[in-house]
């Protein structure tokens, strides 16, 4: 399996990985939409994507961070915000890869850490990231605002 940064040649691909990550959180299908979104990111370089890339060359998985900053530390901090493997390829170590992959941008870029958030339903994220190092935060709230539903 070859780890490597996603590039404008991966969309159509990356696409429909991404398309499969929606609806695994019962989003409706859009790859119209999913190609504009990641040609956008990938384009205007405001989030590192990772892919997982077969030998021959067919891509299985993702993992996509945001930089932010926290005020309090005083340097970047990185929002995990999307990882999916497909599901032939659950099981074998592509998601521990990929999270390492955020972890090596985490410290080559000097930031202060990482976080994500996933559905308490997700039972296979809520098995995985404490077995990759992360640690459930029971000490804040989390608020959101959303403008639409």
């Amino acid at each position: 399996m070859n780890y490597r940064f996603a590039t404008s040649k991966d969309i159509e691909h990356l696409s429909e990985l991404f398309d499969g990550y929606r609806i695994f959180y019962r989003k409706t299908t859009d790859l119209k939409g999913a190609k504009a979104f990641l040609r956008e990111r990938i384009t205007k370089k405001d989030s590192k994507l990772f892919v997982a890339e077969t030998q021959t060359h067919k891509l299985v998985g993702f993992v996509q961070l945001y930089p932010l900053f926290s005020s309090t530390r005083m340097k970047k901090f990185w929002l995990l915000n999307d990882l999916f493997v497909h599901p032939e390829f659950r099981g074998k170590g592509v998601s521990i890869e990929l999270i390492q992959k955020a972890k090596d941008l985490v410290l080559e870029t000097k930031a202060c850490g990482m976080f994500l958030e996933t559905e308490k339903t997700n039972l296979i994220g809520n098995a995985l990231y404490p077995k990759t190092g992360f640690v459930l935060n029971t000490d804040s709230n989390y608020y959101e605002w959303n403008v639409e539903q």
